[in-house]
């Protein structure tokens, strides 16, 4: 009998060790800028900024820990936790760089065992859409957590809402006509679009006091690297990643007037349709 669970776990860190993970590397300095509104979002949602432990799922190249340990002033508090170990090596060098204290993990937390109680708060941009089993991994962090910790998380809507996030597979599929299907509540991207799902695994996992707050967040990228998110980024991105410069280029060419709808300028501009998700320790 095929187990899978860790059929799962095994696809997910093959990805996010592998093509993911080195795309989000290389292009760290990109989405750092395109993802800023919402780290500035999370720091501003958790309420208590008084001494505490945090950790940070699903991690990455570590934006969303270190922006923590500068609100901190620069506390030994915050703990980033993420299955890529590319992704966790390039966290470890840009705290290093920055002369910041904090701790980076590489591990699934879904399984990681953490030290029991440990944790103030527990927050995610976007890193918690993965998990193969969500009530165990969340179940996981339930236990890491103190009585009345805060939970905060940022995911994305519906893909219907997400049309730029879309766009590329849409006027590539004729080229690409074996792209993977996105998965109706993954593991992937849409995967928390679900709210009445999302309650019921939180609410499994002894999570409660859960609130869903719909956010819509204006984003940019500068126009000249829009070819650059197109060829590394996303499932387009991540099946032109083995295919020759030739097939990379004309397919980039044959994607990008798609996007001329969200060019401005020298900008590119969509707005983000998400979800911030609180709960407590119950």
């Amino acid at each position: 009998m095929v187990n899978l669970m860790q059929s799962t776990d095994d696809e997910q860190a093959a990805i996010w060790n592998g093509p993911a993970g080195r795309a989000w590397v290389e292009t760290q300095d990109l989405l750092n800028q395109l993802f800023k509104p919402f780290e500035d979002l999370l720091v501003d949602a958790v309420t208590d900024k008084s001494r505490r432990r945090l950790l940070d799922v699903g991690c990455g190249t570590g934006s969303i820990t270190l922006a923590f340990v500068r609100r901190f002033e620069g506390q030994d508090c915050c703990t980033g936790i993420d299955i890529s170990g590319q992704m966790i090596a390039a966290a470890r060098s840009r705290a290093e760089l920055e002369g910041a204290q904090a701790t980076f993990i590489c591990a699934n937390a879904q399984t990681y065992v953490f030290e029991p109680a440990q944790f103030d708060a527990i927050v995610s941009r976007f890193g918690v859409m993965f998990f193969n089993d969500p009530v165990q991994a969340f179940a996981n962090l339930r236990r890491s957590a103190r009585e009345g910790a805060e939970l905060r998380l940022i995911v994305w809507r519906s893909a219907e809402e997400n049309p730029f996030m879309t766009e590329a597979e849409r006027a590539a599929t004729p080229l690409l006509p074996t792209l993977p299907v996105r998965r109706i509540n993954g593991p992937g991207q849409f995967a928390f679009a679900d709210n009445g799902r999302v309650r019921t695994l939180l609410e499994r996992s002894d999570w409660g006091d859960i609130v869903f707050r719909p956010i819509d967040v204006a984003c940019s990228i500068p126009e000249k690297d829009l070819n650059r998110y197109l060829s590394q980024l996303g499932p387009v991105g991540m099946a032109l990643q083995e295919a020759d410069r030739e097939t990379r280029t004309r397919i980039i060419e044959t994607i990008r007037p798609a996007f001329d709808r969200y060019v401005h300028g020298a900008e590119v501009h969509f707005t983000a349709a998400c979800l911030m998700i609180s709960a407590r320790a119950a």
